[in-house]
């Protein structure tokens, strides 16, 4: 609970219309969930507008109302506030209600197309195994300290960060690693944390069925750094073209990594294997779990990222050698016959080239790679050509199927993949809608030593299907076919 004078001193030029002698004790934007004395924020989406729901809110009990415009019947019993963004100013409340938490962690966001998931995880595994206590907030799972809660969102909306950051508080944490989506940019999620630090990974094509051209989902992600404050850190990846643009407007202080380029922090890969890789870390050799050059580029994010913290170097590098893969991400899976296959979330036409490209370097030229690789329904089509472009250009053989058709026909998203068939090439490409069947039959056809890559669901252990998800998870699936369980 909390004073709605302590909420109006967060926000700039309110117009308040009723009484400011009152408590607000719960924060909602959604009406359906709004009870007696509430706050509920109306906010204008993509799909729908708060202000339509504002009478559902009052019939529930809001006592409070945030709004950028008055409805035409005004409660004697309700407080009206006035704004121009109630969307942004939302953030702020939040962040007031439940204390002003961020200012008593060490935030740190990690942006970009590819790597979000491995760099925040990978933090939040390396704070610990330092001897803090952390927070993580990530596509795949929430942490407050020890305990874990279903993740709903890649970054969940502004109430729910907060309320997390409060619990994080409360469990003693001293750092939060979280993943910052372009449509929490955007939506103004982020409003109202304090951030220590922000991690720009790369950007490639991605969302522009929300974001429409590549120049706005750049532009979101430069969102991100433009906010962050003058006394935290930028830390971007100077190997991609568009690291420098995200910092143009930054107040942070900017440091660089890189495998190619000079830069504050570089890495260089030695040897690789299906069971790790030897790196050449800011001039220290280690021994690590991890597979790929992507993977490179997240521990030396993760590394730079420690060190801006203050973390002792000798420390992070022997810290770094003992953390496992994260769920989902180049995960392998050996068969007891000799078939290797490999779970991944790959789900942009960069992703998945990163992956094959590691896949072959390390193959030793005789066995196959077998790729089953899908598209997303009700999301982006341009990339769906490009997926399988990517697919068949390193591939010995190539199964196209559903990844999570949503509302579409799973038919029409194959054929979508298709038109980036090379017509010489389409003797080597199967099209089996089934998932499972795919993956079936992708495993069936391999031999001894043969590499099979399943990619696009990674961590996910849903499929939807006609806005129903079911359960489905790629590794079980392989695991009850090689047997394993």
């Amino acid at each position: 609970m909390i004073s709605l004078n302590e909420i109006l001193s967060k926000l700039k030029s309110p117009r308040i219309v009723g009484s400011i002698k009152k408590d607000v004790v719960g924060l909602a934007f959604d009406s359906r969930l709004v009870k007696s004395g509430y706050l509920f924020a109306a906010i204008k989406g993509t799909r729908s507008d708060g202000h339509d729901y504002i009478p559902v809110a009052e019939e529930n009990g809001a006592g409070v109302i945030l709004c950028e415009k008055l409805p035409d019947e005004i409660h004697p019993d309700i407080t009206y506030i006035e704004i121009a963004d109630s969307e942004k100013n939302l953030g702020f409340i939040a962040s007031a209600f439940y204390g002003n938490p961020s200012s008593k962690l060490k935030v740190v966001g990690v942006t970009g197309t590819n790597g979000k998931t491995s760099i925040a995880t990978l933090l939040y595994r390396l704070f610990n195994k330092l001897g803090y206590k952390s927070g993580l907030i990530s596509t795949i799972k929430y942490f407050t300290g020890e305990k874990e809660w279903p993740a709903t969102h890649t970054t969940p909306d502004a109430i729910q960060i907060q309320n997390l950051f409060s619990k994080m508080v409360t469990e003693g944490c001293e750092y939060c690693f979280m993943e910052v989506s372009s449509h929490a940019i955007v939506q103004n999620r982020i409003a109202g944390i304090e951030f220590a630090g922000g991690i720009f990974t790369n950007i490639t094509l991605d969302h522009l069925d929300y974001h429409k051209t590549f120049a706005e989902y750049i532009k979101a992600k430069k969102g991100f750094f433009d906010q962050l404050p003058e006394n935290s850190f930028a830390i971007i990846n100077a190997d991609d073209k568009n690291g420098k643009i995200m910092v143009q407007n930054s107040s942070a202080r900017v440091v660089t990594y890189s495998t190619r380029a000079v830069a504050d922090y570089k890495c260089k890969v030695l040897e690789t294997h299906f069971d790790g890789m030897l790196l050449n870390l800011d001039n220290a050799e280690i021994w690590t779990k991890f597979i790929g050059k992507f993977n490179a580029y997240n521990l030396l994010a993760v590394y730079a990222t420690a060190l801006c913290l203050g973390e002792s170097r000798e420390e992070v590098l022997t810290c770094l050698s003992t953390l496992d893969s994260v769920r989902g991400r180049f995960e392998t899976i050996r068969s007891l016959d000799g078939k290797l296959a490999i779970v991944d979330y790959a789900h942009t036409p960069d992703a998945l080239r990163n992956v094959l490209e590691t896949i072959t370097g390390i193959r030793k030229g005789d066995e196959q790679v077998i790729t089953v690789i899908g598209a997303g329904g009700d999301r982006d089509k341009s990339k769906r050509p490009l997926m399988a472009k990517e697919a068949i250009s390193a591939s010995d053989k190539v199964i196209l199927t559903s990844d999570n058709p949503r509302t579409e026909i799973p038919e029409d998203i194959i054929a979508d993949m298709e038109k980036g068939i090379d017509p010489s090439q389409v003797q080597k490409v199967l099209s089996i809608v089934n998932r499972k069947e795919a993956i079936k039959t992708a495993l069936m056809l391999a031999k001894s030593g043969d590499i099979i890559l399943v990619a696009g669901k990674g961590h996910e252990n849903y499929q939807e299907i006609k806005g129903v998800k079911h359960h489905f998870d790629d590794k079980e699936e392989i695991e009850k076919i090689f047997g394993l369980i």
